[in-house]
Protein backbone atom coordinates (compact mmCIF):
# COMPACT_ATOMS: atom_id res chain seq x y z
CA UNK A 1 0.00 0.00 0.00
CA UNK A 2 1.29 3.11 -0.73
CA UNK A 3 1.94 5.82 1.63
CA UNK A 4 0.14 8.58 1.30
CA UNK A 5 0.23 12.30 2.33
CA UNK A 6 -2.43 14.51 4.04
CA UNK A 7 -3.84 16.77 1.33
CA UNK A 8 -4.37 19.78 2.30
CA UNK A 9 -7.75 21.24 0.65
CA UNK A 10 -9.41 24.50 1.02
CA UNK A 11 -13.10 25.14 0.62
CA UNK A 12 -14.32 23.26 -2.98
CA UNK A 13 -17.67 25.72 -2.52
CA UNK A 14 -15.41 29.03 -2.87
CA UNK A 15 -13.88 27.31 -6.09
CA UNK A 16 -17.00 26.06 -7.83
CA UNK A 17 -19.40 29.34 -7.43
CA UNK A 18 -17.43 30.69 -9.79
CA UNK A 19 -17.34 28.40 -12.87
CA UNK A 20 -19.81 26.09 -14.81
CA UNK A 21 -17.35 23.37 -14.63
CA UNK A 22 -17.57 20.89 -12.28
CA UNK A 23 -14.35 20.90 -9.95
CA UNK A 24 -14.41 17.72 -8.39
CA UNK A 25 -12.15 18.57 -5.24
CA UNK A 26 -11.03 15.54 -3.31
CA UNK A 27 -12.95 13.36 -5.41
CA UNK A 28 -11.30 12.94 -9.05
CA UNK A 29 -12.10 9.79 -10.85
CA UNK A 30 -9.72 7.59 -10.90
CA UNK A 31 -8.29 8.64 -14.30
CA UNK A 32 -9.43 11.07 -16.82
CA UNK A 33 -11.74 9.82 -19.71
CA UNK A 34 -10.80 9.15 -22.92
CA UNK A 35 -13.51 11.54 -24.10
CA UNK A 36 -11.99 14.55 -22.28
CA UNK A 37 -8.39 14.00 -23.44
CA UNK A 38 -10.23 13.78 -27.00
CA UNK A 39 -11.92 16.61 -27.08
CA UNK A 40 -9.06 18.69 -26.05
CA UNK A 41 -6.63 17.68 -28.64
CA UNK A 42 -6.23 17.44 -32.48
CA UNK A 43 -6.62 14.02 -33.57
CA UNK A 44 -2.45 13.41 -34.18
CA UNK A 45 -1.96 13.93 -30.60
CA UNK A 46 -5.14 12.15 -29.08
CA UNK A 47 -3.17 8.41 -28.72
CA UNK A 48 -0.14 10.68 -26.95
CA UNK A 49 -2.42 12.19 -24.65
CA UNK A 50 -4.69 8.81 -23.89
CA UNK A 51 -1.03 6.94 -23.62
CA UNK A 52 0.26 9.69 -21.11
CA UNK A 53 -2.82 9.40 -18.92
CA UNK A 54 -3.08 5.95 -18.62
CA UNK A 55 1.09 6.07 -18.01
CA UNK A 56 0.18 8.26 -15.38
CA UNK A 57 -2.61 6.14 -13.66
CA UNK A 58 -0.56 2.97 -14.03
CA UNK A 59 2.40 4.90 -12.10
CA UNK A 60 0.29 5.66 -9.69
CA UNK A 61 -0.98 2.36 -9.11
CA UNK A 62 2.40 0.94 -8.83
CA UNK A 63 3.45 3.89 -6.45
CA UNK A 64 5.64 5.24 -9.22
CA UNK A 65 4.49 8.92 -8.33
CA UNK A 66 7.66 10.45 -9.80
CA UNK A 67 5.85 9.42 -13.39
CA UNK A 68 2.57 9.96 -12.59
CA UNK A 69 2.97 13.64 -11.64
CA UNK A 70 5.43 14.16 -14.63
CA UNK A 71 2.93 12.63 -17.21
CA UNK A 72 -0.03 14.67 -15.97
CA UNK A 73 2.15 17.88 -15.41
CA UNK A 74 2.67 17.50 -19.14
CA UNK A 75 -0.92 16.64 -19.86
CA UNK A 76 -2.25 19.73 -17.97
CA UNK A 77 0.53 22.29 -19.32
CA UNK A 78 -0.34 20.91 -22.76
CA UNK A 79 -4.28 20.78 -22.46
CA UNK A 80 -7.03 23.43 -22.13
CA UNK A 81 -9.17 20.70 -20.14
CA UNK A 82 -10.40 21.79 -16.72
CA UNK A 83 -10.66 17.95 -15.99
CA UNK A 84 -7.41 17.85 -16.89
CA UNK A 85 -5.50 20.17 -14.68
CA UNK A 86 -7.85 19.19 -11.94
CA UNK A 87 -6.91 15.94 -11.91
CA UNK A 88 -3.33 17.21 -12.72
CA UNK A 89 -3.60 18.97 -9.40
CA UNK A 90 -5.31 16.75 -7.51
CA UNK A 91 -2.34 14.10 -7.56
CA UNK A 92 0.28 16.67 -7.08
CA UNK A 93 -1.95 17.85 -3.99
CA UNK A 94 -2.09 14.59 -2.11
CA UNK A 95 1.20 13.52 -3.03
CA UNK A 96 2.43 16.74 -1.41
CA UNK A 97 4.42 18.22 -4.28
CA UNK A 98 3.89 21.17 -4.26
CA UNK A 99 6.28 22.56 -6.64
CA UNK A 100 4.21 20.46 -9.48
CA UNK A 101 1.06 21.81 -8.11
CA UNK A 102 2.66 25.81 -8.44
CA UNK A 103 3.91 25.29 -11.81
CA UNK A 104 0.48 23.22 -12.90
CA UNK A 105 -1.69 26.58 -11.15
CA UNK A 106 0.58 29.01 -12.68
CA UNK A 107 0.34 27.59 -16.39
CA UNK A 108 -3.74 27.10 -15.69
CA UNK A 109 -3.69 31.33 -14.98
CA UNK A 110 -1.28 32.02 -17.51
CA UNK A 111 -4.14 30.04 -20.15
CA UNK A 112 -7.58 31.61 -18.57
CA UNK A 113 -6.12 34.60 -16.87
CA UNK A 114 -9.95 35.37 -15.27
CA UNK A 115 -10.67 32.32 -14.67
CA UNK A 116 -11.70 32.47 -10.43
CA UNK A 117 -11.04 29.09 -9.58
CA UNK A 118 -7.41 28.66 -11.05
CA UNK A 119 -6.81 32.15 -9.39
CA UNK A 120 -8.10 30.31 -6.25
CA UNK A 121 -5.44 27.23 -6.79
CA UNK A 122 -2.52 29.50 -7.83
CA UNK A 123 -3.30 31.99 -4.43
CA UNK A 124 -3.64 28.77 -2.26
CA UNK A 125 -0.40 27.20 -3.43
CA UNK A 126 1.66 30.42 -3.63
CA UNK A 127 0.94 30.08 0.25
CA UNK A 128 1.82 26.69 0.87
CA UNK A 129 5.03 27.16 -1.28
CA UNK A 130 5.56 30.71 0.77
CA UNK A 131 5.47 32.62 -2.14
CA UNK A 132 3.79 35.16 -0.77
CA UNK A 133 4.04 38.24 -3.27
CA UNK A 134 2.35 35.89 -5.83
CA UNK A 135 -0.14 35.28 -3.21
CA UNK A 136 -0.97 38.61 -2.96
CA UNK A 137 -0.50 39.77 -6.04
CA UNK A 138 -3.32 36.92 -7.09
CA UNK A 139 -5.52 37.49 -4.36
CA UNK A 140 -5.62 41.05 -5.94
CA UNK A 141 -6.87 38.99 -9.12
CA UNK A 142 -9.57 37.54 -7.40
CA UNK A 143 -11.26 40.77 -6.22
CA UNK A 144 -10.49 42.63 -8.94
CA UNK A 145 -12.87 40.32 -10.81
CA UNK A 146 -15.20 39.51 -8.30
CA UNK A 147 -14.85 42.05 -4.84
CA UNK A 148 -17.19 39.89 -2.76
CA UNK A 149 -14.91 36.85 -3.31
CA UNK A 150 -14.74 34.63 0.47
CA UNK A 151 -11.07 34.56 0.89
CA UNK A 152 -11.01 32.85 4.49
CA UNK A 153 -10.58 29.51 3.45
CA UNK A 154 -7.47 30.14 1.25
CA UNK A 155 -5.64 30.83 3.87
CA UNK A 156 -7.72 28.62 5.99
CA UNK A 157 -5.11 25.61 7.46
CA UNK A 158 -1.85 27.21 6.13
CA UNK A 159 -0.95 30.60 7.81
CA UNK A 160 3.07 30.85 8.20
CA UNK A 161 3.84 29.42 11.44
CA UNK A 162 7.28 31.59 11.26
CA UNK A 163 6.93 34.90 12.49
CA UNK A 164 9.02 36.05 9.44
CA UNK A 165 7.12 34.48 7.16
CA UNK A 166 3.92 36.23 8.46
CA UNK A 167 5.68 39.18 8.48
CA UNK A 168 6.46 39.30 4.70
CA UNK A 169 3.10 38.36 3.68
CA UNK A 170 1.43 41.11 6.22
CA UNK A 171 3.68 42.92 4.19
CA UNK A 172 2.43 41.97 0.77
CA UNK A 173 -0.61 42.10 1.96
CA UNK A 174 -0.77 45.66 3.20
CA UNK A 175 1.31 46.72 -0.18
CA UNK A 176 -1.59 45.08 -2.58
CA UNK A 177 -3.86 47.28 -4.60
CA UNK A 178 -6.74 45.87 -2.95
CA UNK A 179 -5.33 46.84 0.51
CA UNK A 180 -8.87 48.10 1.46
CA UNK A 181 -11.15 45.08 0.70
CA UNK A 182 -12.62 43.64 3.69
CA UNK A 183 -11.69 40.19 2.52
CA UNK A 184 -7.70 41.37 2.71
CA UNK A 185 -8.48 43.31 5.70
CA UNK A 186 -9.72 40.18 7.16
CA UNK A 187 -6.93 38.11 6.34
CA UNK A 188 -4.62 40.98 7.75
CA UNK A 189 -6.29 41.19 11.14
CA UNK A 190 -5.83 37.18 11.44
CA UNK A 191 -2.25 37.34 10.87
CA UNK A 192 -1.85 40.20 13.10
CA UNK A 193 -3.63 38.20 16.00
CA UNK A 194 -1.11 35.61 15.54
CA UNK A 195 1.54 37.64 16.26
CA UNK A 196 -0.26 38.61 19.24
CA UNK A 197 -1.36 42.62 17.87
CA UNK A 198 -5.15 42.47 18.98
CA UNK A 199 -5.33 45.84 18.95
CA UNK A 200 -3.95 46.08 15.48
CA UNK A 201 -5.78 43.33 14.50
CA UNK A 202 -9.16 44.93 16.03
CA UNK A 203 -8.94 48.26 14.09
CA UNK A 204 -8.53 46.49 11.14
CA UNK A 205 -11.66 43.57 11.39
CA UNK A 206 -13.40 46.47 12.63
CA UNK A 207 -12.79 48.35 9.05
CA UNK A 208 -14.06 45.21 7.49
CA UNK A 209 -17.27 45.04 9.50
CA UNK A 210 -17.97 48.65 8.17
CA UNK A 211 -17.57 47.56 4.60
CA UNK A 212 -19.73 44.06 5.07
CA UNK A 213 -21.46 43.66 8.43
CA UNK A 214 -22.96 40.64 8.15
CA UNK A 215 -20.29 38.66 7.41
CA UNK A 216 -20.32 35.76 9.73
CA UNK A 217 -16.62 35.00 9.83
CA UNK A 218 -15.71 38.74 10.76
CA UNK A 219 -18.28 39.32 13.11
CA UNK A 220 -16.82 36.01 15.36
CA UNK A 221 -12.97 37.54 14.39
CA UNK A 222 -14.35 40.67 16.42
CA UNK A 223 -15.95 38.57 19.22
CA UNK A 224 -12.63 36.56 19.32
CA UNK A 225 -10.49 39.66 19.42
CA UNK A 226 -12.01 41.45 22.65
CA UNK A 227 -12.27 37.55 24.11
CA UNK A 228 -8.07 37.62 23.25
CA UNK A 229 -8.29 41.07 25.00
CA UNK A 230 -9.78 39.89 27.87
CA UNK A 231 -12.71 42.40 27.89
CA UNK A 232 -15.40 41.10 28.64
CA UNK A 233 -17.76 44.11 28.93
CA UNK A 234 -16.98 44.48 25.19
CA UNK A 235 -17.78 41.02 24.19
CA UNK A 236 -20.98 40.44 25.63
CA UNK A 237 -21.91 43.78 24.25
CA UNK A 238 -20.58 43.18 20.98
CA UNK A 239 -22.73 39.81 20.85
CA UNK A 240 -25.60 41.48 22.12
CA UNK A 241 -25.60 43.95 19.31
CA UNK A 242 -24.22 41.06 16.72
CA UNK A 243 -27.15 38.62 17.71
CA UNK A 244 -30.29 41.57 17.75
CA UNK A 245 -29.22 42.57 14.31
CA UNK A 246 -28.79 38.95 12.88
CA UNK A 247 -31.43 36.77 14.34
CA UNK A 248 -31.50 34.66 11.63
CA UNK A 249 -27.95 33.74 12.15
CA UNK A 250 -27.24 30.49 13.83
CA UNK A 251 -23.77 30.67 14.04
CA UNK A 252 -23.44 34.08 15.42
CA UNK A 253 -25.64 33.08 18.02
CA UNK A 254 -24.88 29.91 18.94
CA UNK A 255 -21.56 31.49 19.10
CA UNK A 256 -22.71 33.96 22.24
CA UNK A 257 -24.49 30.98 23.74
CA UNK A 258 -21.23 29.16 23.85
CA UNK A 259 -19.12 32.47 25.16
CA UNK A 260 -21.05 32.81 28.52
CA UNK A 261 -21.01 29.20 29.14
CA UNK A 262 -16.89 30.15 28.71
CA UNK A 263 -17.37 32.15 30.97
CA UNK A 264 -19.62 30.12 33.48
CA UNK A 265 -22.56 32.14 33.14
CA UNK A 266 -24.72 29.07 32.45
CA UNK A 267 -28.04 30.45 33.48
CA UNK A 268 -27.18 32.88 30.73
CA UNK A 269 -26.20 30.93 28.34
CA UNK A 270 -29.24 28.61 28.56
CA UNK A 271 -31.79 31.94 28.57
CA UNK A 272 -30.10 32.75 25.47
CA UNK A 273 -29.86 28.88 23.61
CA UNK A 274 -33.98 28.87 24.59
CA UNK A 275 -34.42 32.33 22.45
CA UNK A 276 -32.71 30.86 19.49
CA UNK A 277 -34.94 27.63 19.70
CA UNK A 278 -38.04 29.43 19.60
CA UNK A 279 -36.93 30.80 16.72
CA UNK A 280 -35.07 28.07 15.40
CA UNK A 281 -36.83 24.80 16.83
CA UNK A 282 -35.20 22.26 14.98
CA UNK A 283 -31.96 23.82 15.62
CA UNK A 284 -30.19 20.70 16.67
CA UNK A 285 -26.56 21.90 18.07
CA UNK A 286 -28.93 24.70 20.04
CA UNK A 287 -31.03 21.54 21.15
CA UNK A 288 -28.10 19.72 22.17
CA UNK A 289 -26.25 22.56 23.97
CA UNK A 290 -29.15 23.41 26.02
CA UNK A 291 -29.15 19.52 27.18
CA UNK A 292 -25.85 20.13 28.23
CA UNK A 293 -26.54 23.28 29.75
CA UNK A 294 -29.72 22.02 32.09
CA UNK A 295 -27.90 18.98 32.94
CA UNK A 296 -24.92 21.35 34.60
CA UNK A 297 -27.56 23.31 35.99
CA UNK A 298 -29.52 20.30 37.38
CA UNK A 299 -32.94 20.98 35.49
CA UNK A 300 -32.77 17.73 34.74
CA UNK A 301 -36.51 17.54 33.44
CA UNK A 302 -35.69 20.25 30.99
CA UNK A 303 -32.33 18.94 29.75
CA UNK A 304 -34.44 15.22 28.70
CA UNK A 305 -36.73 18.08 27.06
CA UNK A 306 -33.95 18.65 24.60
CA UNK A 307 -32.15 15.95 24.51
CA UNK A 308 -34.97 13.87 23.72
CA UNK A 309 -35.87 15.94 20.91
CA UNK A 310 -32.76 14.56 19.39
CA UNK A 311 -32.96 10.61 19.15
CA UNK A 312 -33.41 10.60 15.54
CA UNK A 313 -30.73 13.00 14.55
CA UNK A 314 -28.41 11.82 12.05
CA UNK A 315 -25.55 13.81 13.97
CA UNK A 316 -26.48 13.81 17.89
CA UNK A 317 -28.03 10.11 18.24
CA UNK A 318 -25.26 8.56 20.06
CA UNK A 319 -24.56 12.11 22.01
CA UNK A 320 -28.53 12.59 23.02
CA UNK A 321 -28.54 8.82 23.99
CA UNK A 322 -25.33 9.21 26.37
CA UNK A 323 -26.46 12.38 28.27
CA UNK A 324 -30.15 11.70 28.74
CA UNK A 325 -28.30 8.40 30.15
CA UNK A 326 -26.04 10.51 32.27
CA UNK A 327 -29.17 12.90 32.85
CA UNK A 328 -31.19 9.92 34.13
CA UNK A 329 -28.02 8.69 36.53
CA UNK A 330 -28.18 12.10 38.14
CA UNK A 331 -31.74 12.00 38.94
CA UNK A 332 -30.65 8.10 40.41
CA UNK A 333 -32.89 6.79 37.86
CA UNK A 334 -30.43 3.62 37.34
CA UNK A 335 -32.66 1.94 35.56
CA UNK A 336 -33.96 4.29 33.12
CA UNK A 337 -30.03 5.43 32.68
CA UNK A 338 -29.04 1.72 31.76
CA UNK A 339 -31.74 1.41 28.89
CA UNK A 340 -29.95 4.69 27.46
CA UNK A 341 -26.50 3.55 27.89
CA UNK A 342 -27.54 -0.01 26.07
CA UNK A 343 -28.72 2.20 22.98
CA UNK A 344 -25.24 4.16 23.16
CA UNK A 345 -22.74 3.17 19.93
CA UNK A 346 -19.75 4.25 18.32
CA UNK A 347 -16.99 6.53 19.84
CA UNK A 348 -19.14 6.85 22.97
CA UNK A 349 -19.55 3.19 23.20
CA UNK A 350 -16.92 2.21 25.92
CA UNK A 351 -17.42 5.14 28.35
CA UNK A 352 -20.87 4.07 28.21
CA UNK A 353 -20.87 0.65 28.72
CA UNK A 354 -18.28 1.67 32.00
CA UNK A 355 -20.89 3.79 33.63
CA UNK A 356 -23.38 1.33 33.14
CA UNK A 357 -20.75 -1.21 35.28
CA UNK A 358 -20.67 1.39 37.99
CA UNK A 359 -24.38 1.50 37.97
CA UNK A 360 -24.56 -2.29 38.27
CA UNK A 361 -21.85 -1.86 40.82
CA UNK A 362 -23.81 0.69 42.95
CA UNK A 363 -26.94 -1.58 42.94
CA UNK A 364 -24.84 -4.87 44.27
CA UNK A 365 -25.91 -6.55 40.96
CA UNK A 366 -22.09 -7.77 40.05
CA UNK A 367 -23.83 -11.01 38.49
CA UNK A 368 -26.14 -9.23 36.02
CA UNK A 369 -23.45 -6.74 34.86
CA UNK A 370 -21.24 -10.27 33.93
CA UNK A 371 -24.81 -11.63 32.27
CA UNK A 372 -24.76 -8.24 30.33
CA UNK A 373 -21.10 -8.20 29.24
CA UNK A 374 -21.65 -11.57 27.61
CA UNK A 375 -24.23 -10.19 25.66
CA UNK A 376 -22.57 -7.82 24.73
CA UNK A 377 -19.51 -9.51 23.11
CA UNK A 378 -22.46 -11.27 21.02
CA UNK A 379 -23.64 -7.82 19.99
CA UNK A 380 -20.75 -5.97 19.77
CA UNK A 381 -17.75 -8.11 19.05
CA UNK A 382 -15.80 -5.43 17.58
CA UNK A 383 -15.62 -4.50 21.41
CA UNK A 384 -14.46 -7.72 22.48
CA UNK A 385 -11.49 -6.85 24.03
CA UNK A 386 -12.45 -4.08 25.89
CA UNK A 387 -15.51 -6.48 27.38
CA UNK A 388 -13.23 -9.42 28.48
CA UNK A 389 -11.34 -6.77 30.44
CA UNK A 390 -14.16 -5.61 32.03
CA UNK A 391 -15.48 -9.01 32.95
CA UNK A 392 -12.55 -9.65 34.21
CA UNK A 393 -12.45 -6.79 36.46
CA UNK A 394 -15.95 -7.85 38.40
CA UNK A 395 -15.08 -11.07 39.08
CA UNK A 396 -11.67 -10.15 40.31
CA UNK A 397 -13.61 -7.42 42.63
CA UNK A 398 -15.94 -10.78 43.43
CA UNK A 399 -12.49 -11.96 44.70
CA UNK A 400 -12.80 -14.77 42.08
CA UNK A 401 -9.37 -13.68 40.44
CA UNK A 402 -9.09 -17.87 39.27
CA UNK A 403 -12.07 -17.39 36.86
CA UNK A 404 -10.79 -13.93 36.02
CA UNK A 405 -7.72 -15.74 34.42
CA UNK A 406 -9.94 -18.57 33.04
CA UNK A 407 -11.70 -15.73 30.72
CA UNK A 408 -8.14 -13.69 29.70
CA UNK A 409 -7.25 -16.88 29.00
CA UNK A 410 -10.22 -17.50 26.71
CA UNK A 411 -10.02 -14.26 25.66
CA UNK A 412 -6.19 -14.60 24.69
CA UNK A 413 -7.08 -17.49 22.75
CA UNK A 414 -9.72 -15.76 20.71
CA UNK A 415 -7.85 -12.32 20.10
CA UNK A 416 -4.44 -13.48 20.23
CA UNK A 417 -1.50 -10.83 20.23
CA UNK A 418 -4.01 -8.08 21.63
CA UNK A 419 -1.43 -6.16 24.50
CA UNK A 420 -4.31 -4.87 26.40
CA UNK A 421 -5.52 -8.54 26.99
CA UNK A 422 -2.34 -9.86 27.56
CA UNK A 423 -1.54 -6.94 29.91
CA UNK A 424 -4.89 -7.52 32.00
CA UNK A 425 -3.92 -10.69 32.58
CA UNK A 426 -0.08 -9.75 33.82
CA UNK A 427 -1.94 -7.45 36.50
CA UNK A 428 -3.37 -10.07 37.67
CA UNK A 429 -0.40 -13.21 37.98
CA UNK A 430 1.01 -13.08 40.78
CA UNK A 431 4.95 -12.25 40.92
CA UNK A 432 5.49 -15.20 42.88
CA UNK A 433 3.21 -17.98 42.59
CA UNK A 434 2.90 -17.21 39.05
CA UNK A 435 6.32 -16.32 37.76
CA UNK A 436 7.01 -18.86 34.76
CA UNK A 437 3.56 -18.26 33.56
CA UNK A 438 4.43 -14.44 34.17
CA UNK A 439 7.28 -14.45 32.53
CA UNK A 440 5.91 -15.87 29.09
CA UNK A 441 3.51 -13.41 29.07
CA UNK A 442 5.87 -10.25 29.72
CA UNK A 443 8.02 -12.06 27.03
CA UNK A 444 4.99 -11.93 24.62
CA UNK A 445 3.50 -8.72 25.52
CA UNK A 446 7.30 -7.28 24.70
CA UNK A 447 7.49 -9.08 21.38
CA UNK A 448 4.36 -7.54 20.48
CA UNK A 449 5.22 -3.71 21.41
CA UNK A 450 8.63 -3.79 21.90
CA UNK A 451 8.78 -0.08 22.76
CA UNK A 452 6.19 0.45 25.40
CA UNK A 453 7.22 2.10 28.10
CA UNK A 454 4.44 0.80 30.13
CA UNK A 455 4.91 -2.98 29.12
CA UNK A 456 8.84 -2.60 29.85
CA UNK A 457 8.29 -1.01 33.38
CA UNK A 458 6.13 -4.26 33.99
CA UNK A 459 8.80 -6.64 33.19
CA UNK A 460 11.11 -4.78 34.70
CA UNK A 461 9.12 -4.55 38.09
CA UNK A 462 8.27 -7.65 38.02
CA UNK A 463 11.66 -9.06 38.20
CA UNK A 464 12.63 -6.67 40.59
CA UNK A 465 9.76 -8.05 42.85
CA UNK A 466 10.94 -11.46 42.42
CA UNK A 467 14.71 -10.07 42.85
CA UNK A 468 16.25 -11.58 40.31
CA UNK A 469 17.86 -10.82 36.70
CA UNK A 470 18.22 -7.44 37.90
CA UNK A 471 20.75 -6.23 35.09
CA UNK A 472 17.82 -7.01 33.39
CA UNK A 473 15.41 -5.48 34.73
CA UNK A 474 17.64 -2.00 34.82
CA UNK A 475 17.68 -2.63 31.06
CA UNK A 476 14.00 -2.49 30.61
CA UNK A 477 13.64 0.15 33.42
CA UNK A 478 15.97 3.02 31.52
CA UNK A 479 15.23 1.46 27.97
CA UNK A 480 10.88 2.47 29.44
CA UNK A 481 12.75 6.02 30.94
CA UNK A 482 13.67 7.24 27.10
CA UNK A 483 10.39 6.69 26.07
CA UNK A 484 8.62 8.41 29.57
CA UNK A 485 11.31 10.30 30.72
CA UNK A 486 8.80 12.32 33.22
CA UNK A 487 7.02 9.11 34.34
CA UNK A 488 6.93 8.80 38.25
CA UNK A 489 6.25 4.73 38.13
CA UNK A 490 9.05 4.18 36.03
CA UNK A 491 11.59 6.04 38.15
CA UNK A 492 10.23 4.35 41.24
CA UNK A 493 10.65 1.03 39.40
CA UNK A 494 14.70 2.23 38.58
CA UNK A 495 15.41 3.91 41.98
CA UNK A 496 14.04 0.15 43.30
CA UNK A 497 16.07 -1.49 41.17
CA UNK A 498 19.16 0.49 41.77
CA UNK A 499 18.58 -0.06 45.76
CA UNK A 500 18.53 -3.84 45.35
CA UNK A 501 21.56 -3.36 43.50
CA UNK A 502 23.40 -1.42 46.41
CA UNK A 503 23.67 1.52 43.92
CA UNK A 504 22.36 4.20 46.33
CA UNK A 505 23.34 7.18 44.51
CA UNK A 506 20.82 6.40 41.63
CA UNK A 507 18.23 4.95 43.64
CA UNK A 508 17.85 8.49 45.36
CA UNK A 509 18.31 10.34 42.12
CA UNK A 510 15.75 8.81 40.80
CA UNK A 511 13.34 7.89 43.55
CA UNK A 512 13.53 11.47 44.40
CA UNK A 513 12.59 12.51 41.06
CA UNK A 514 9.78 10.28 41.05
CA UNK A 515 8.22 11.25 44.77
CA UNK A 516 8.49 15.29 43.65
CA UNK A 517 6.60 14.23 41.14
CA UNK A 518 3.78 11.63 42.44
CA UNK A 519 4.08 12.72 46.11
CA UNK A 520 3.20 8.75 46.31
CA UNK A 521 3.44 7.33 50.32
CA UNK A 522 5.19 4.37 49.15
CA UNK A 523 7.52 6.19 46.63
CA UNK A 524 8.85 8.25 49.50
CA UNK A 525 9.36 5.32 51.70
CA UNK A 526 11.74 4.27 49.22
CA UNK A 527 13.32 7.60 49.18
CA UNK A 528 13.70 7.56 52.50
CA UNK A 529 15.33 4.01 52.85
CA UNK A 530 17.59 4.99 49.96
CA UNK A 531 19.13 8.18 51.89
CA UNK A 532 19.65 5.79 55.04
CA UNK A 533 21.23 3.29 53.06
CA UNK A 534 23.52 6.06 51.07
CA UNK A 535 24.39 7.62 54.25
CA UNK A 536 22.21 11.02 53.68
CA UNK A 537 20.60 10.97 57.51
CA UNK A 538 20.08 14.15 57.86
CA UNK A 539 18.30 14.22 54.26
CA UNK A 540 16.46 11.20 55.67
CA UNK A 541 15.22 12.89 58.63
CA UNK A 542 14.12 15.90 56.65
CA UNK A 543 12.04 13.25 54.06
CA UNK A 544 10.35 11.78 56.95
CA UNK A 545 9.17 14.07 58.84
CA UNK A 546 7.92 15.24 55.74
CA UNK A 547 6.21 11.92 55.31
CA UNK A 548 4.46 12.26 58.12
CA UNK A 549 3.46 15.74 57.93
CA UNK A 550 2.11 14.76 54.36
CA UNK A 551 0.75 11.32 55.15
CA UNK A 552 0.26 11.35 59.18
CA UNK A 553 -2.70 7.88 58.75
CA UNK A 554 -0.12 5.93 57.13
CA UNK A 555 0.99 2.55 59.13
CA UNK A 556 4.06 2.03 56.20
CA UNK A 557 5.96 5.21 58.23
CA UNK A 558 6.73 3.56 61.81
CA UNK A 559 9.26 1.13 59.99
CA UNK A 560 11.08 3.87 59.17
CA UNK A 561 10.65 5.21 63.08
CA UNK A 562 13.11 2.27 63.99
CA UNK A 563 15.47 3.60 61.65
CA UNK A 564 16.01 6.71 63.99
CA UNK A 565 19.73 6.84 65.66
CA UNK A 566 19.23 7.67 69.17
CA UNK A 567 20.89 10.96 69.78
CA UNK A 568 23.65 10.83 72.21
CA UNK A 569 23.85 13.67 74.96
CA UNK A 570 27.22 14.38 76.38
CA UNK A 571 27.24 15.10 80.30
CA UNK A 572 28.30 18.57 81.14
Amino acid sequence: MRQLHRRTYFNGKTIRRYSTTILLLGSMSACVSAQAIHDMYADQSFEHALQQSMVAEFSLAYDDIATALHNYTVLAIRSNSTIIKQRALDVALEYNDLQAALDIATHWVEQEPKDVPALFYLSHIALKTHEYELAAKTLDKILNIDPTADLEQILAGIAPEQAQDREVLLNALRASKEKDNPSILALIAGLEAQDGLYEQALSNINRALRKRSKSTSFILMKANLLMALRDDTATQKWFAKASRKNRNNLDVRLAEARYYIQINQQEEALDKLENIIKDHPQAEEALFIAGLTSIDLKQYEKAEQYLIDLRSSAKYQNEAYYYLAINAQRKQHYETAKAYYRLVDGSLYIVSRRNMIAIFEKQEQLNDALRFLTQERVNYPQHASFLYQAQADILKKMDNKKAALTLLDEAIKNIPDDPELIYAEVLLLDPYTDRDKLDKTLKQLLAIEPNSPTYLNAYAYTLALQNRRLKEARKYAELALEYAPEQASILDTLGYIAFLQNDFDTAVQALQQAYSISQNVNIGIRYAKALYMQGSLAQFSDVLQQLKQKHANAPQLQQLDGLILPVTVKKS
